[in-house]
């Protein structure tokens, strides 16, 4: 062994040199798959599952019911000013002579009314209480033969005449004239030759012209009506009325007020087939 092989009285070893360590991944983002993975949710999912199934409290129903009721009253305020709106366009004496007519038609009925609770009293002080029904009796029985057309009537009232060269006049705007009378107090009417009572009716008759209860009338329509002319001629007269109306038709329509008007066409008395008095 040679000197050089044989180890100092100090030998030194030296440590390897350090290798750096590699750096720890970071952790991976939770991905959407595997089971405890929750999906992403859009906005609009969000806003459904937000909204749906509706969680509806005491407050929000109380709430929604008094909505309710709002609106069904603002429907039915619309609904009612629609109903009124044909008279917003009127003239100003038009509304007054409308007011005075539903005055008037107010008057006859308190008229009536004190007629019949005086009929009542009477029979109830009359000391001859069998003259007095018998009285009253006849009266009555001459108010409903005029009603139903067997006598004639006369007093107070009008004439309507209603020409129609163009043969556009129809049925139905005679029985409105008719209704519209009625409405403002008429007690008689006669068309031509023919007796209107409570179950006329008219129809357009083949050719032109109007049949009244089947009998035929042609133009110029000639109406003999009995009332207070005061009330009668305004309601003819009324904006969108009997006038304005036949005269949109090209008819020419005149009223005349009369102090005696005579209706004498008759109705022949019929006896009911089947209705009874309640009495027997």
């Amino acid at each position: 062994m040679s000197s050089d092989d044989r180890p100092g009285p100090n030998p030194r070893r030296e440590l390897p040199a350090e290798i750096p360590s590699a750096p720890e991944p970071p952790p991976a983002p939770p991905t959407s798959e595997g089971p405890a993975a929750k999906p992403q949710l859009t906005g609009r999912q969000r806003l459904r599952q937000g909204l749906w199934p509706p969680r509806v409290t005491r407050p929000q129903l109380i709430v929604a019911l008094l909505l309710f009721v709002l609106g069904l009253g603002l429907a039915i305020q619309v609904r009612s000013n629609n109903d009124s709106g044909a008279l917003r366009g009127a003239r100003q004496e038009d509304l007054v002579r409308i007011l005075d007519e539903l005055d008037d038609r107010t008057q006859r009925l308190e008229e009536e009314k004190r007629r019949l609770e005086d009929q009542r009293t009477g029979l109830e002080n009359s000391s001859d209480q069998a003259e007095e029904a018998r009285k009253q009796t006849v009266e009555r029985e001459r108010q409903l033969g005029i009603l139903a057309g067997t006598v004639a009537a006369q007093g107070p009232g009008i004439t309507l005449t209603i020409e129609d060269k163009k043969g556009a006049v129809e049925a139905d705007m005679l029985l409105d004239a008719i209704q519209e009378l009625r409405a403002a107090g008429a007690e008689a009417i006669q068309i031509n030759d023919v007796r209107v009572v409570a179950n006329t009716y008219l129809s357009d008759a083949t050719g032109g012209g109007v049949r009244v209860d089947g009998h035929k009338v042609g133009e110029p329509y000639l109406f003999k009506v009995i009332g207070k002319p005061q009330d009668l001629e305004p309601a003819l007269n009324i904006p969108g009325g009997v006038v304005q109306t036949l005269e949109k038709e090209q008819a020419t329509v005149t009223v005349e007020r009369s102090e005696k008007i005579v209706v004498d066409a008759l109705r022949p008395a019929k006896r009911p087939d089947y209705a009874r008095s309640s009495s027997q």
